[in-house]
């Protein structure tokens, strides 16, 4: 099977599984956007694009921006990035500087669950008060200890989950002659389950009574003034 088709395969596959925590999940964030807060999204490594994906997208919620500690993301070197990610209170001093709020929401990605970083954002989160969702293989993380001295994974310390079902390792495809599983899924399948709650949300806006602040795509005429009002509107809270 080519690439495309098991993406594809597995995606309609959550379609029906996951739809149940992604409602679940997107009424919670419509309540929370109402109330003035905004979307935080934190992931490691490969998480961490996942996590930037949403940020300022046409098309896509404003009021959503990523977590990012330079030292946990690819350009800063990927091995040292694995290595910071689980070391026991690393993210300590940088979650101190975040500005989450009771109001907010916190979406935490890590494939595996089970590391340190993601498990201290989380919980960092849940004590500001945040509603904290942890996007995760239920399957992975189960099959593997926590890394954590507390020994909880991450579903463990998020209010819901929402399982993208990646296979153990990521890798999708086997193929007779090749030793090991290769073409990883979490990227495909995390940005497309994100993109897919944020939709959701909007809707959910919408059906309480809120106008969803929305972007336009900037390469289209006349649509800068709309743009400039929602900027305004989240910078205080959003580095744009």
């Amino acid at each position: 099977m080519s690439y495309l088709l098991k993406a594809a395969e597995h995606l309609n596959q959550l379609e029906q599984s996951a739809n149940e925590q992604l409602n679940i999940a997107s009424q919670a964030t419509a309540q929370k956007i109402k109330e003035g807060g905004i979307v935080h999204l934190f992931g490691c490594g490969h998480s961490s694009l996942i996590a930037q994906e949403p940020y300022y997208r046409a098309g896509g919620l404003v009021p959503v921006r990523p977590l990012v500690i330079d030292l946990l993301t690819l350009n800063q070197g990927a091995v040292r990035a694995s290595e910071y990610e689980k070391t026991e209170g690393f993210v300590e001093g940088y979650l101190t500087k975040e500005d989450i709020r009771e109001e907010d929401v916190l979406l935490v990605i890590s494939t595996s669950g089970r590391n340190p970083a993601p498990i201290d954002v989380a919980q960092y989160g849940r004590e500001k008060g945040a509603y904290v969702i942890g996007l995760l293989s239920m399957k992975y993380s189960a099959s593997q200890p926590s890394r954590h001295h507390s020994g909880k994974r991450l579903e463990d310390t998020v209010d819901t989950v929402i399982d993208t079902q990646v296979p153990l390792g990521d890798a999708a495809i086997k193929e007779e002659g090749i030793s090991q599983a290769f073409a990883p899924l979490s990227s495909v399948v995390g940005v497309s389950l994100i993109q897919d709650l944020l939709a959701k949300t909007i809707v959910r806006l919408k059906d309480i009574g809120e106008e969803p602040p929305i972007f336009m795509s900037g390469n289209l005429d006349g649509v800068a003034e709309h743009n400039h009002k929602l900027v305004e509107r989240y910078k205080g809270r959003i580095r744009f």
